[in-house]
């Protein structure tokens, strides 16, 4: 699994690229489970969500919104998980 930090790093050819690999990768998955061939059903969740990261992480991009890390105002809940408040 890519972290999200990393794919923030790749230029929107390599994301595209990275995409397609992560959505032939679901494919395959999705065709073994269906075989009864898959050892680590839990491996699709894993992709799947990774698919969605890229998906996300493009959008982003397309509505100028690509916060780089370090910059921008924190969230609230995030803010307030560090000052200890629950």
């Amino acid at each position: 699994m890519t972290k999200a930090s990393e794919l923030m790093e790749l230029n929107d050819d390599e994301l595209a690229h990275h995409l397609a690999e992560t959505r032939e990768e679901v494919f395959h998955l999705r065709f073994q489970l269906a075989m009864g061939k898959q050892d680590n059903s839990a491996r699709l969740g894993v992709v799947r969500r990774e698919v969605a990261r890229v998906l996300t992480l493009q959008r982003q991009r397309e509505q100028g919104q690509g916060r780089q890390q370090g910059q921008g105002p924190r969230p609230a809940a995030a803010a307030a998980r560090t000052k200890g408040a629950r």
